[in-house]
């Protein structure tokens, strides 16, 4: 099993989502769950369809973390 890296991202009318390890693909949904739901099927569809084409199955690369700021740097304001 793979396991590729997905990035949600809430937009103002619901959420969208892309595996950056798999070029072109990307999907929208109007909840998270529906947004995870259709990236699952889209990977798989993508897959299947560079598998068709004879095109090589990109591997897994790209790593995701979460980096924690403390609340004291994200509230300065920069004066101009």
């Amino acid at each position: 099993m793979k396991e590729y890296a997905a990035i949600f991202e809430q937009t103002s009318n619901g959420w969208s989502a892309y595996a950056p390890d798999l070029p072109g693909l990307g999907v929208a949904g109007a909840t998270f769950e529906e947004t995870e739901q259709l990236l699952r099927e889209g990977i798989e569809f993508h897959i299947e369809g560079l598998r068709e084409d004879g095109l090589p199955i990109p591997e897994p690369h790209t790593q995701v973390m979460r980096l924690a700021i403390p609340n004291q740097i994200c509230s300065i304001t920069l004066e101009h």
